[in-house]
């Protein structure tokens, strides 16, 4: 088991420190990166929390998953590795331009 999750429906205003505090009572908690909107700032509901072992992650999944906070029922599980490859945006496939005469 990897020991980073993903931390789900989170809300807007969590902040690192909140899942730390959070994911302390399960085990020892190595990272905490709530992803933001990069125009904003603002949280965009999910995060990754790396745990020190598989045990303290395994921990952190059995006691937190679908645990209130904030109001809202936490997913927490596994984080899957990356996707290979660019998410890049397919070229054009609109009309040519050309003169008119």
């Amino acid at each position: 088991m990897a020991r980073k999750l993903y931390v789900g429906n989170l809300p807007y205003d969590a902040a690192e420190q909140d899942l730390e505090t959070l994911f302390a009572g399960a085990g020892t908690v190595e990272s905490v990166n709530v992803i933001r909107d990069m125009a904003t700032g603002r949280a965009r509901g999910f995060a990754f929390v790396e745990m020190a072992s598989d045990a303290d992650a395994q921990s952190a999944i059995a006691k937190l998953h679908e645990h209130d906070f904030g109001g809202r029922q936490l997913t927490v599980n596994e984080a899957r590795p990356k996707p290979q490859g660019g998410g890049g945006f397919g070229g054009g496939g609109g009309r040519r331009s050309e003169p008119r005469w």
